[in-house]
């Protein structure tokens, strides 16, 4: 899938927005960096104090408010998400075995020439000067110490992978060599000299570097690191996140019944953070319950707090009045995206971040690679991937106003949108490939927009980590 990048004009342009409705237009294009200015301040009114805080709730200090004032653009409040924890921490070595999905703290340097001694590229005989060649009794095998050298006329067998003796000219590969009645070897065909020699260094010197910092560990980094002489890797930790699951009304098994359904999100989002390259140390279920969600919030030391539902104004909503009484910073109060407008980011302390997500399951995906992507990303050292664009098979309908997330398969080089695309359903996601950002008013065929592909997409075609 190609398409044109997003300008960054158009990001510059969108982070200028200041909203005066909480309607207020979103943009389509996917910020690659983060810049521009925050949006204006607004005071997010005081939650009453529950009966069981001895002190007055403090007011959230808040860069951006969303029920109470004034929602962000969508490509500012994810350029805002990911700047706003502090990157990486400090580089921890960790076995190679371990390693898989990490980030490099550190450029991969070789530790020693690749090959470290010239090698054989085949199976065959390795010869000295013209032939034909008297062939030495014993051969050379990968593995054995320095064989002993060559004299002109002179062939012996080897195997690939074994070390050259020294004076030779060139491998003469099996399948071109034959042996008269008297045991002289004779080439099929002209020999080049060093002809299926792997030479010390052709690959890299020792100090080159062979990796950036910030490079995913894949699984063939980690035979590159191996060949290069580590034992371990210096890596950034996994960012550690926490999942509280909201609401009375949920089932953990069994068919919904009597007002109850069935929780999508306590499934659904641990591996989703850990794709997105998260260490998930607690799903915790708390139902409506005020001080449960204050003493989780206040006991966690996760990174990332992902909470899910009870981020509007409702009568069982605790999110907002909970950091109130904290004393969080709100960064993204409201985003001006359908679904998951009510989405927010807040600030709990220095080195700690809370995403709310919306109850509706599609909701919750749009406030997931909004915010929490983003925050991920700069926690685990990870570059912003280069946003792209492809064209939409049909039209797509728009929100009048926000920014609208909506799934899509990729075929042939187009988007093609998905039905099931409302709030609460994720029929349509279970199929996509990634997500199309649709600019407020809708989007005609063959328009290009921006895709937000989804982690398991990202996986199947280059190799990636997986969920566990």
């Amino acid at each position: 899938m190609t398409g044109r990048p997003v300008p960054d004009a158009e990001l510059d342009e969108a982070l200028a927005l200041v909203n005066d409705h909480r309607e207020g237009p979103g943009a389509a294009s996917r910020p690659s960096a983060p810049s521009g200015a925050p949006a204006a301040t607004q005071p997010t009114p005081t939650a009453p104090t529950p009966a069981s805080a001895s002190t007055p709730a403090p007011s959230p200090r808040s860069e951006a408010s969303g029920e109470h004032g004034h929602t962000t653009p969508w490509p500012a409040a994810r350029a805002r998400a990911a700047r706003a924890p502090r990157p990486g921490a400090a580089a921890t070595p960790v076995a190679l075995d371990q390693a898989l999905g990490l980030i490099l703290a550190a450029p991969l340097t070789a530790l020693t020439d690749l090959p470290s001694f010239d090698t054989s590229a085949m199976d065959g005989w390795v010869v000295a000067g013209p032939g034909p060649w008297d062939v030495r009794a014993e051969g050379i095998l990968a593995g054995h110490g320095r064989p002993e050298p060559l004299t002109d006329g002179e062939a012996v067998r080897i195997a690939t992978g074994a070390r050259i003796p020294q004076d030779a000219t060139a491998v003469l590969r099996s399948e071109h060599g034959r042996t008269d009645d008297n045991g002289r070897l004779h080439a099929g065909r002209e020999v080049v000299p060093g002809q299926d020699i792997r030479p010390r260094g052709q690959e890299c010197r020792s100090g080159d570097q062979l990796l950036p910092r910030g490079a995913l560990v894949t699984p063939a980094v980690l035979g590159l690191a191996a060949a290069a002489g580590y034992d371990t890797l210096p890596t950034l930790r996994r960012p550690r996140a926490e999942v509280l699951v909201l609401g009375d009304e949920l089932l953990t098994a069994g068919l919904p019944r009597e007002g109850l359904i069935r929780d999508a999100l306590g499934p659904m989002l641990p591996p989703w953070l850990r794709a997105l390259g998260a260490e998930v140390t607690a799903v915790r279920r708390l139902g409506d319950d005020a001080e449960a969600l204050h003493k989780a919030i206040t006991t966690s030391d996760a990174d990332l707090i992902v909470t899910t539902g009870g981020t509007a104004s409702g009568p069982v909503d605790h999110v907002h009045p909970t950091l109130n009484r904290i004393g969080a910073e709100l960064l993204v109060d409201g985003v001006a995206v359908r679904p998951g407008h009510p989405m927010l980011l807040a600030r709990i302390r220095p080195d700690q971040h809370l995403v709310g997500l919306p109850g509706n399951p599609l909701a919750a995906v749009s406030g997931l690679l909004t915010l929490a992507e983003p925050v991920l990303r700069t926690l685990s050292g990870r570059g912003n991937q280069a946003a792209y664009t492809a064209p939409v098979r049909d039209d797509v309908q728009g929100h009048p106003h926000d920014t609208r997330l909506v799934p899509v398969t990729l075929r042939s080089e187009h988007a093609v949108p998905l039905h099931f695309n409302g709030p609460a359903m994720l029929r349509g996601i279970a199929a996509a490939d990634a997500l199309v950002v649709v600019p407020p008013g809708g989007a005609h065929q063959e328009q290009e927009l921006e895709i937000l592909d989804l982690p398991w997409a990202l996986m199947a075609s280059d190799g990636g980590v997986c969920f566990t």
